[in-house]
């Protein structure tokens, strides 16, 4: 039997950093409970925004929040009343000045939370799985990705026994630590039960060095 690991975690310290930067001593449960409520909050909130990651960093006296969005004006709002409002809502759950910053995502169609987020939501709105998976390939094709797999997993269309069904094009190097390997997972909510949808995206080999220059 494969052991599952998640590509990202995996790499980290190779071509990955993590998406919390911070360090704490005493208060080190109170700022990893607040961590996780400033992210389950902005999942549920920007679910429309098309939310590929969320990056935390604390320092002494503010919290920093980077919010990186294929549909950035969602987030900013008219005159930037989207971001003071958001502003204002995570105030609750940090002790500190809270400092946000909307970073737009160049290319989403190659982005795999972004895929995900689509192809989850096409199910829920009960279009083919099927169609949904070869769009969003062909999207990531276009965009030039070496490579990209998804697979679903869940009563498909509403058969009695659950299955698993996945799509690859291209090539998926998950034992080669130098690949960049973006991989999301997200839940779609149907009538019938929850279905998974896993997407691996390869963009070739990357260091560390320019996993640090796009954090930048």
């Amino acid at each position: 039997m494969g052991q599952k690991v998640n590509p990202q975690s995996l790499r980290l310290k190779i071509n990955e950093i993590w998406r919390s930067s911070w360090f704490s001593g005493r208060y080190y449960s109170r700022d990893l409970i607040s961590d996780l409520q400033i992210r389950r909050f902005l999942a549920g909130r920007l679910k429309s925004a098309a939310v590929a990651k969320i990056n935390i960093n604390r320092d002494t006296n503010k919290v920093v929040v980077d919010i990186f969005s294929g549909r950035p004006g969602l987030i900013i709002g008219r005159k930037g009343t989207g971001t003071e409002e958001l502003r204002r809502l995570l105030a609750k759950f940090a002790d500190s000045k809270v400092q946000i910053n909307i970073i737009e995502i160049k290319s989403p169609d190659t982005n795999s939370a972004i895929i995900a987020q689509n192809v989850a939501h096409q199910i829920e709105r009960r279009i083919p799985y099927k169609r949904a998976i070869k769009q969003a390939i062909e999207r990531a094709k276009e965009g030039g990705v070496q490579g990209i797999k998804i697979q679903v997993a869940g009563r498909l269309n509403g058969a009695e026994i659950a299955r698993r069904e996945k799509a690859v094009y291209g090539t998926i190097p998950l034992s080669t630590f130098k690949s960049s390997i973006d991989y999301s997972y997200v839940t779609a909510l149907t009538t019938y039960g929850i279905i998974g949808v896993k997407v691996w995206v390869y963009r070739g080999e990357k260091g560390m060095e320019e996993a640090l220059a796009e954090k930048k």
